[in-house]
């Protein structure tokens, strides 16, 4: 990676291609996308439906691959990394939290967070722990033996926010997370997220159609025609 980037960039885009064959027609979806995000900061993009902005997020996320172009993380440059590497990238520098929820149904809120660090060999002891805290922090202290089942959607969402951050990932990546919800359940997760992300220091990149959610962030674009616009900031 070039020695003159700047160290407190925590996530750069150069020059990103996406483009998928639809028949005999090729789609472009994205054209040549670059930005930063710095540590700590937050950062949403809005657009229409199908304009790229999940496969901008995937791409980041290690779930995809971009045609051209780099991506780096911190000092990773993640697009040359093979599939292990990604797998590892994934688990430990990623949380994801997507427009469905993804909890395990018969696991009650505690042990649908508590089980990525488990898995990752945490001790349990620090997993349970380290789940309630984070359960606490968006306000469901009361729920944490609850299933799936028996919470709303807006506590299904906010135990996912409390899941993305339990292996201390250095990046949120947040595709539509309020997409499901009603006015007054959307206002709430989007507190909580913003809120828990700014307490445990993570940078937080969210796509989404929710203006009061994009509005939130530090920095807001919008995506369009498979081309990135900056829109303000804070």
């Amino acid at each position: 990676m070039n020695n003159n980037v700047i160290k407190n960039v925590m996530v750069r885009t150069e020059g990103v291609f996406k483009n998928y064959i639809s028949g005999t027609e090729t789609l472009h979806i994205l054209k040549g996308i670059s930005f930063d995000i710095n540590a700590g900061h937050s950062l949403a993009i809005s657009g229409r439906s199908g304009s790229g902005k999940s496969t901008l997020l995937n791409i980041l996320g290690g779930l995809d691959r971009c045609d051209e172009g780099k991506v780096y993380v911190g000092d990773i440059e993640i697009t040359s990394l093979g599939e292990k590497q990604l797998a590892f990238y994934r688990s430990k520098k990623i949380g994801f939290i997507f427009q469905f929820h993804y909890l395990l149904k018969d696991f009650t809120a505690l042990e649908n967070v508590m089980l990525p660090a488990y898995m990752l060999g945490m001790k349990k002891k620090e997993a349970v722990a380290k789940a309630l805290e984070l359960l606490s922090d968006v306000n469901l202290s009361d729920r944490v033996k609850h299933y799936p089942s028996q919470l709303s959607g807006g506590e299904r969402q906010r135990v996912a926010v409390a899941r993305s951050l339990v292996n201390n990932p250095d990046i949120i990546l947040a595709d539509e997370p309020t997409g499901n919800l009603d006015p007054d359940n959307s206002s709430l997760v989007t507190e909580m997220l913003y809120a828990s992300a700014e307490k445990w220091g993570k940078t937080l990149l969210v796509v989404t159609h929710d203006e009061k959610l994009a509005y939130r962030a530090y920095s807001r674009y919008t995506l369009e025609n498979g081309l990135l616009e900056f829109c303000g900031a804070e």
